[in-house]
């Protein structure tokens, strides 16, 4: 089976996302089409231990080539960040069960390659344009810090400033706000995301801690440095 894509256009096309809509997390941006469209593509190997954390890695070998099942306007966020902000007409609710729970499966496996990306990185990160120079505890604390006290607040998880900082308090914030996403599935939730569906939660989410981690990667003082991003 091809890798369904969804191609995201800004308002003022001014920049543009890819995204796999069945594997959260593989998203990029850039500021023209085929520059999405081949970083998303460049990023298929990047992404592949996150289909294997999830013992999904069969499933993702066997996928075929990319396949463009939408073409749609995205809001003034994906002109300005070059990620997607809205949901697809692939993302709408309601999940079934079983759908939702691939899905936080593959969200599980992003925290997981996050973490032990967190864990080899060098403390100093390598200086440039992304992120204003952000070393590697900065970058950890940003990426928990939204998901847990903004992402988590659309499930009705509500996380004190920093509470999932605090040592040992990271794995029970995760599992409360997956046990959060069930409930808003079943319905024990009542109030409705506005302009988000769940599906759309959990891949902004799992793009989040990825697009982070391989930052991270990329900035790593210990290692090479990679350029997967297209030339513009």
């Amino acid at each position: 089976m091809p890798i369904r894509v969804v191609l995201e256009r800004g308002l003022k096309a001014k920049k543009f996302v890819a995204f796999a809509v069945d594997w959260p997390g593989w998203s990029r941006g850039a500021k023209t089409v085929d520059g999405a469209l081949e970083t998303l593509a460049t990023y298929r190997d990047r992404y592949r231990p996150v289909a294997v954390r999830a013992d999904l890695g069969g499933e993702f070998d066997d996928s075929g080539s990319l396949d463009i099942v939408e073409d749609r306007l995205g809001t003034g966020s994906t002109d300005f960040w070059g990620i997607s902000f809205s949901p697809s007409s692939f993302e709408q609710e309601p999940m079934d069960a079983a759908e939702l729970e691939r899905k936080i499966r593959v969200l599980q496996a992003c925290w997981a390659y996050f973490d032990d990306v967190a864990a080899r990185v060098s403390p100093e990160m390598r200086k440039g344009p992304r992120g204003g120079g952000r070393d590697r505890d900065r970058i950890i604390a940003h990426t928990i810090r939204v998901e847990s006290e903004d992402h988590a607040k659309k499930v009705g998880l509500v996380i004190p400033e920093h509470g999932a900082l605090v040592p040992g308090a990271l794995a029970p914030y995760r599992a409360a706000y997956v046990e959060a996403m069930r409930a808003f599935q079943r319905g024990e939730f009542k109030r409705p995301m506005r302009s988000w569906t769940l599906a759309f939660l959990v891949r902004h989410s799992a793009f989040h801690t990825m697009d982070h981690a391989w930052e991270m990667e990329d900035k790593d003082l210990t290692a090479p440095a990679v350029t997967t991003e297209p030339r513009e």
